[in-house]
């Protein structure tokens, strides 16, 4: 018997700012490049480069570039839903699928994020729920601590990352 708990979590970040810039935060290459990401580059069907301040869209494919890894590792997926206004569907380390919902309730701009269909490993150092999850906690602190005018808490340099030799 598959122990569900165990393929899917949620986490949730509240943010002193409106909705529609959580979303933009989200929703274009400049946006996660600001909080996230090294580099995004998300491409139309026809092949196209969306602009960084352009909004993503159903069925633009992604390439994913992160400070202190090199540029081949990257990590590409597809948008399954972008809705314009809330909500950013997309695949994830290989067959994960992300959710990504921006709310307000009781004056408070929320994202709540759900990572679901991720696989159980046997081998604890592939372990994606814990990974994934450590991840995508430390990225929406750092998108409060950017939007709430604080620090980029990301490690931009290279000399102490430890994923460069």
């Amino acid at each position: 018997m598959i122990d569900d708990k165990w393929t899917s979590f949620k986490v949730t970040g509240d943010y002193n700012t409106d909705i529609r810039t959580l979303y933009e935060a989200w929703a274009t290459p400049g946006g996660l490049e600001k909080w996230f990401l090294r580099k995004a580059d998300f491409f139309t069907i026809p092949r196209r480069l969306r602009e960084p301040e352009e909004f993503i869209l159903k069925e633009d494919v992604y390439e994913w570039y992160w400070y202190g890894w090199g540029d081949e590792s990257v990590e590409k997926g597809q948008i399954l839903e972008a809705n314009g206004t809330d909500l950013i569907k997309f695949t994830f380390a290989k067959d994960c699928i992300v959710t990504v919902e921006v709310s307000s309730r009781n004056g408070i701009s929320l994202v709540e994020l759900t990572q679901e269909n991720i696989p159980l490993e046997n081998d604890p150092s592939k372990n994606l729920f814990v990974q994934c999850q450590t991840g995508w906690l430390f990225y929406m602190t750092n998108l409060k601590s950017i939007i709430e005018g604080g620090v980029d808490l990301r490690n931009k340099r290279l000399e102490v990352s430890s994923n460069f030799k």
